[in-house]
């Protein structure tokens, strides 16, 4: 039986993090939707189109050759070949990435190349859509949320390490803003699949998140996986 396992979340819930120990822990890949489309927002940029207008960005996002390669067991993100792992956390390109995501033609072929890789191999894949539109027949789905005073926390604390003196009551209003964006989007909105367990780590430490869901894929798989 091969291993699907979708988690998805609002921005800031740590899906990424959670999700390469949760993989590490159960020897398989993971992979991170939202660098793909991070990727392809830098692609956009790069090429001076403006991410807002559709028809523009979708044809640039068209030509952008967004693949994915592991180094042992971590995912590295590749845009034109060239590894742009490092490159795709900043907040102009995740404004871009917000933007991009609402437009059906990219979407569309994201979801084709995300399916593509996941029937390759045993794969846990994050996301914004991933229970509901990439892998609607997963046996796993996870939705990991938080409550967005703490997610803005983290954020910030995370921010703070990299120099980033962003006020956290800026973060909160960028964070609020995104959620926004991603749950009123008419292609693919952001929401809990009806079949999906919700684990909300408001009051969890990541350690406890991923137990948490290390047992829930269990239950679904037995303790082989």
């Amino acid at each position: 039986m091969s291993m699907n396992i979708a988690i998805d979340g609002p921005v800031g819930a740590g899906k990424s993090s959670i999700a390469d120990e949760v993989a590490r822990r159960l020897g398989i890949l993971h992979l991170d939707t939202g660098a793909m489309y991070r990727a392809a927002a830098l692609h956009v940029l790069r090429s001076g189109v403006d991410p807002q207008d559709e028809e523009a960005a979708s044809a640039c996002c068209e030509k952008a050759n967004v693949s994915v390669r592991y180094d042992h067991g971590v995912q590295r993100t590749l845009l034109e070949d060239e590894d742009v792992t490092g490159l795709i956390r900043s907040g102009e390109v995740s404004m871009a990435t917000s933007a991009i995501s609402r437009w059906p033609a990219v979407r569309a072929r994201m979801v084709r190349a995300q399916r593509e890789l996941a029937a390759a191999a045993d794969m846990l894949i994050d996301g914004r859509d991933i229970g509901t539109r990439v892998l609607p027949d997963a046996p796993v789905k996870i939705y990991l949320t938080a409550t967005p005073e703490e997610r803005a926390r983290r954020r910030y604390e995370q921010n703070r390490e990299k120099g980033d003196a962003t006020p956290y009551e800026q973060v909160l209003q960028e964070l609020n803003a995104r959620d926004r964006q991603d749950m009123n989007r008419k292609t693919d909105p952001l929401r809990q699949a009806e079949d999906a367990v919700l684990v909300d780590s408001t009051d969890m430490t990541p350690e406890q998140v991923v137990d948490a869901i290390v047992r829930i894929v269990e239950d679904v798989y037995g303790k082989q996986a």
